[in-house]
């Protein structure tokens, strides 16, 4: 069987050549491969069942942004321990284990730029930094947010993904909630807007505070929108929730949310709000 072993003449053997990793994504939702710059490309939303990917606060700044540009406000602000909690872990060393992965000191970016042209100061909450929970420092992140849109006299935008209060800061977390309606309050007396986004996932203290305060509330398709999760309230109540329960499009027909608007169409849908909210020259 000596014919086995030939190579004929004028063909190559080739080595299969490595495809590198991260190239191709797998939709969570239909489970079609899709090219990673395609992907990109329609701001991370599946373009067979347009299923919106979770993506960080800097990829959300490149959406929405004007050339991508935030020129951020207290970027240094970090949290402490003040309860010296541990439960499995140090939460001192949760912090340090976050702000080294996510390269940023907090679970929100909070500062000023344009969308459309339009100045106006925006934050942006990070579920990849401790499941985007609201401590103290984002609390006063967003408070000085909005505190210095009254001063410039401009809008302020607020992006949720967030499971909600940071329980590792108790009564020092919650205390955000009233902090930041209390300042949304103050814009409202000021005249000037705020528009809410909601996406995947905003609940908890966070939904139950400055996320459902906008003068307008837009939500991602399919987002998790809600204060307890469905899980345990089927627990309390003993009950099965109905289908969809706590998505945008359960919480729209039930007028929770104003409107529900694609990814692709966030910008130019928030340009138009403020089109109509908000006199620059008021």
């Amino acid at each position: 069987m000596e014919w086995f072993q030939k190579v004929k003449r004028g063909l190559k053997i080739q080595k299969k050549k490595d495809i590198p990793d991260g190239l191709w994504i797998k939709c969570e939702s239909c489970g079609e491969i899709i090219y990673k710059n395609e992907l990109e490309r329609n701001c991370w939303v599946c373009s067979k069942c347009q299923y919106h990917f979770r993506i960080n606060s800097a990829q959300y700044v490149q959406v929405l942004m004007d050339d991508g540009q935030l020129m951020e406000l207290d970027p240094d602000l970090t949290s402490t321990d003040p309860l010296k909690f541990k439960d499995t872990k140090k939460y001192s060393d949760r912090i340090k284990a976050a702000v080294q992965k996510n390269k940023m000191k907090a679970a929100v970016r909070v500062g000023a730029g344009k969308i459309a042209g339009r100045p106006l100061v925006a934050a942006f909450l990070d579920f990849s930094f401790l499941g985007g929970s609201m401590g103290s420092v984002v609390g006063e992140k967003i408070a000085r947010g909005i505190r210095h849109a009254i001063e410039k006299r401009c809008p302020i935008v607020i992006l949720s993904s967030s499971g909600g209060a940071r329980m590792q800061e108790g009564i020092l977390s919650l205390m955000q909630m009233a902090k930041t309606a209390a300042f949304l309050g103050q814009l409202s007396d000021a005249g000037l807007p705020y528009i809410s986004i909601l996406t995947h996932p905003t609940t908890g203290g966070v939904s139950a505070s400055f996320a459902m305060l906008g003068d307008v509330n837009i939500a991602e398709p399919g987002a998790l929108i809600g204060f307890a999760g469905p899980r345990v309230i089927e627990q309390t109540i003993g009950q099965e929730l109905p289908e969809g329960f706590q998505r945008t499009e359960f919480l729209m027909e039930h007028g929770f949310v104003d409107i529900i608007v694609p990814r692709s169409e966030l910008k130019e849908k928030i340009a138009t709000l403020l089109e109509f909210l908000w006199d620059e020259q008021a």
